[in-house]
């Protein structure tokens, strides 16, 4: 848990204590002992405080999560950050070094945590001092004197049998010793060399001491008859020992005294803190490095979508522009062509009066006939121009249908363009993935690289040039880009004055009986529905009057801006706005005049709502009466050239 807290502490203080950029540059790495003694003297003298409230605090990261600390924990955050990576300032390490000065000379007395204590028993003998020299790692020593009439030698040899009777005192390994001379076993029993295994020999001596088996009684008692077992825990005197006891006690053991275990695991304990600190400061510099690299690719990643975003823009201005000037371009076209029509068939129409006129007056005297005469040639001589006049209108209409079809060719091609624009554009998206990644390996290499290594040289050498090949690449599809959307928009442009032109021109011409015509949008010009209706409730002759009203009415109510009956479905981009079934209008209307009638003033409020919202309206829209649905170009294009020209003939 300790261990778990600096860690979270010492992230937090990586990430989040960053000193200003000024302060890196006051003080020098070389200077950070002695500047050091500058926070220390203001520790000593109360100016920065470490005890608030009975608890541990560190002065120097005030406004941090942790905020109390125990002794050691405190310690080793201050030898921690003393030691820091290079991200840290000077200054800041200085004040820790300062700090872990403090709390070793000033408080280490009053709130230092020793090493954890053995588990010892209670007697006064038993209990380590410092200067008692042990056999370690821990050792016991059984000694049981055999008679000559005891027959149970060979299981007393067994070391199994001792490691069983001993399990209570939880030893790691038993070797058992035949001693001739004196008719003796001894065993030797090995603990662990931790303080567990300290209190493990100790309780084994103290259980012996309790039987009046003790090392002492052994000595007094040694020699007798008596068979039973005397334990003690392994020391100086019995390491250095002559026969088989001190042999295998100095061959496997040493001598130490219980100050001298307690130093070695607190210089041990200090090394852990060491290369922990290390390890922490070593992850918080691969913290920072990856939270700069992942800020620098959402930056990249935002500014990639803004400029998506401001292309899809002004490409949607761009094609609004263009489809308007198409639109007036072929508006002008068509009435151009209209007023030379007209003029042609009024002054056609004038030539057949006068015609009329001459042929009344051949009963009129040879005077009045030779004036006849000489008009009747004027008039061959007009009746002559006018179907020069007329062969001139035909090549114009000619020319209309050619630029009809060189508008169709040409969004055929802007149409092509797009699909190549967004290749393009999702190539230049790459590129600069590609480009970002480059120069991240690049960082890399410099950061981890050897700069005497030839190898990591070559390396950087040969992405440096693929890094300067992408960009030329991007330049060159940004410039490509640039070249196709200046296209796109003159084309999108003269494609829809095109469609504006002849929708103004072919309006009167053509109706609902010819396949393509033009419709007005949001328009009730069907009476059929309303008319059906109407001759279930009255007379046919009442019927037709009552229809024309009841279609009246209700494309008034249409057009009334006032009369919102939508509701959106939908969320975010994908919403959409559709008629509201549940508006009170349409529903008395549908209970009243039935399905038809409804169907058909649903029709004409969607149309409406989809081509002039704000207006209120109707718009004139090219139209296939055929498929029931919005007419392409390419199907204007071909009826103009093969359904009308038959029409043109028999009027000539």
């Amino acid at each position: 848990m300790i261990r778990a807290n600096l860690l979270l502490h010492d992230l937090s203080c990586e990430m989040d204590v960053q000193p200003p950029p000024d302060e890196e540059s006051e003080i020098s790495e070389s200077e950070i002992d002695d500047y050091s003694q500058k926070p220390y003297l203001k520790l000593q003298t109360g100016h920065y405080k470490v005890k608030v409230n009975g608890t541990l605090r560190c002065p120097f990261c005030s406004g941090k999560k942790k905020q109390d600390y125990k002794y050691k924990e405190l310690i080793a955050h201050a030898s921690g950050v003393s030691k820091g990576s290079v991200s840290r300032s000077a200054k800041q390490k200085a004040n820790h070094l300062a700090l872990a000065k403090y709390l070793e000379t000033e408080l280490a007395g009053d709130h230092a945590e020793g090493l954890p204590r053995p588990y010892l028993p209670l007697s006064n003998e038993s209990e380590p001092k410092p200067g008692d020299v042990y056999v370690w790692p821990w050792m016991g020593i059984v000694m049981n004197p055999l008679k000559e009439t005891d027959d149970d030698k060979e299981v007393l040899l067994d070391s199994w049998y001792w490691l069983k009777r001993l399990s209570r005192f939880k030893p790691v390994d038993v070797n058992v010793f035949w001693i001739e001379q004196d008719c003796v076993i001894a065993v030797v029993a090995e603990f662990n060399s931790d303080w567990s295994g300290f209190a493990s020999a100790t309780e084994l001596e103290k259980e012996f001491e309790r039987e009046g088996c003790s090392k002492k009684e052994w000595v007094e008692k040694r020699g007798e008859s008596e068979s039973k077992a005397y334990g003690w825990c392994a020391r100086a005197e019995d390491y250095n020992s002559e026969g088989v006891i001190g042999e295998y006690l100095s061959k496997e053991g040493k001598l130490r005294t219980v100050s001298d275990i307690s130093q070695e695991k607190a210089e041990d304990r200090n090394s852990v803190l060491e290369e922990l600190s290390s390890m922490i400061d070593m992850t918080n510099e691969d913290l920072n490095k990856v939270q700069y690299s992942y800020n620098e690719t959402a930056m990249l990643l935002k500014r990639v979508k803004d400029q998506k975003k401001n292309l899809e823009e002004a490409y949607a201005e761009e094609t609004k522009k263009m489809h308007q000037m198409s639109m007036r371009s072929i508006q002008k076209i068509l009435e151009d062509k209209e007023r030379l029509s007209n003029e042609l068939e009024a002054k056609m129409l004038r030539l057949k009066n006068w015609s009329k006129e001459l042929e009344k007056k051949e009963a009129l005297t040879e005077l009045e006939r030779q004036k006849l005469d000489e008009e009747k040639k004027k008039n061959d001589a007009m009746n002559i121009s006018l179907k020069l006049a007329s062969h001139e209108q035909e090549k114009a209409d000619q020319n209309v249908l050619r630029l009809v079809e060189e508008h169709k060719r040409q969004k055929d091609e802007a149409m092509s363009k797009i699909l190549e624009l967004k290749t393009q554009l999702d190539t230049k998206q790459t590129l600069e993935m590609e480009i970002q990644e480059l120069k991240g390996k690049l960082q890399v290499m410099k950061h981890l690289g050897d700069a005497d290594d030839e190898a990591v040289k070559q390396t950087m050498k040969e992405m440096n040039d693929k890094l300067e090949d992408r960009k030329s690449d991007l330049e060159q599809l940004e410039q490509m880009n640039s070249d196709l959307m200046t296209k796109e928009r003159q084309s999108n442009f003269e494609i829809q004055a095109a469609r504006k032109t002849l929708i103004a021109r072919l309006t009167g011409l053509l109706g609902a009986e010819s396949d393509i015509g033009v419709k007005r949008m949001g328009e009730l010009e069907n009476l059929e529905p309303f008319l059906n209706a109407c001759k279930k409730r009255y007379s046919a002759d009442e019927a037709m009057v009552e229809g024309v009203t009841l279609c009246s009415t209700w494309q008034k109510n249409i057009n009334d801006s006032t009369w919102q009956p939508f509701k959106r479905e939908g969320t975010g981009d994908k919403a959409i706005e559709v008629v509201d079934e549940e508006d009170e209008k349409l529903k008395k209307l549908k209970g009243e005049w039935g399905e038809e009638v409804h169907n058909a003033v649903k029709t004409a409020l969607e149309e409406m709502n989809e081509y002039n919202p704000s207006g209120r309206y109707s718009t004139p829209e090219l139209w296939n009466f055929e498929a029931g649905r919005k007419a392409t170009l390419k199907e204007v294009i071909s009826f103009i050239s093969n359904d009308m020209k038959p029409v043109k003939r028999k009027r000539t």
